[in-house]
């Protein structure tokens, strides 16, 4: 019982945070130019920089949803 409730919590949390890092894809592809205006505000980014630390972000926030969301997810299944 305790695998199927891990199971399915893993595979929430993979489907949460891919919605996430989707709707952080889109904000950041439709939005660019008003995003890099509001945290211009903020912090002295160039466009390229303010580029570099979004993709990073993305693929960091991936790595972490793939080792700490999906691979247990994976795991769990195959022992189940």
């Amino acid at each position: 019982m305790i695998t199927t409730e891990l199971v399915s919590f893993f595979a929430w949390c993979t489907l949460i945070n891919y919605s996430v890092l989707l709707i952080w894809f889109f904000v950041f592809s439709l939005g660019h130019d008003w995003l890099h205006l509001m945290h211009g505000k903020w912090f002295d980014l160039n466009q390229q920089q303010f580029d570099l630390v979004n993709y990073c972000g993305m693929g960091l926030f991936k790595l972490c949803i793939l080792i700490f969301n999906a691979a247990p997810y994976v795991a769990l299944r195959i022992i189940e």
